[in-house]
């Protein structure tokens, strides 16, 4: 079981702590990696539906993806707890890499549903090599890099799904 940030006396004053909770859709109960999966569908519709163009939203993902990483580090380092469960940063790089596809699909919200429901699976069920990744890799990067796979395990999934449905 994960241990929770709730020992750590700094996480109200730490911006790292604001981030890699998601703003607080990681703080909501139960399922936080559910609520931060949620959170991202939204926020990632939001810059969709605002006209964001393709390579600005991979510049989202990226940027994401990077202070993610630090925040994680630096939450790591202050509480000495490692991927605790209110950290939900990770699956907002994961569900927007799974959102991608709706660049390219027409747009729909079976769409943005499928990429939800795929994303979700992926990240909790955590087939080969995701799992192992999860294991394996520590830090933030750790934390970061399984959701990032089961983002693009979705986008498969929802590549594989369109081509059977179209």
């Amino acid at each position: 079981m994960k241990q929770s940030l709730d020992s750590w006396q700094g996480r109200w004053r730490s911006p790292a702590f604001w981030l890699a909770v998601f703003f607080g859709s990681g703080l909501m109960r139960p399922a936080p990696g559910t609520w931060g999966s949620l959170a991202a569908l939204l926020a990632g519709y939001g810059m969709i539906a605002a006209g964001a163009t393709l390579p600005l939203f991979v510049f989202a993902i990226v940027l994401v993806t990077l202070l993610g990483t630090l925040a994680i580090n630096r939450i790591e380092v202050s509480s000495g707890i490692h991927d605790a469960p209110e950290i939900v940063i990770d699956e907002v790089a994961g569900m927007w890499i799974a959102m991608v596809p709706c660049y390219f699909l027409p747009a729909s919200p079976y769409l943005f549903v499928t990429a939800f429901i795929l994303f979700r699976i992926f990240d909790i069920l955590k087939p080969w090599p995701i799992g192992w990744l999860d294991q394996k890799v520590g830090g933030g990067f750790g934390v970061m890099i399984d959701d990032i796979v089961a983002g693009i395990f979705a986008v498969i999934g929802i590549g594989i799904l369109s081509a059977f449905l179209l």
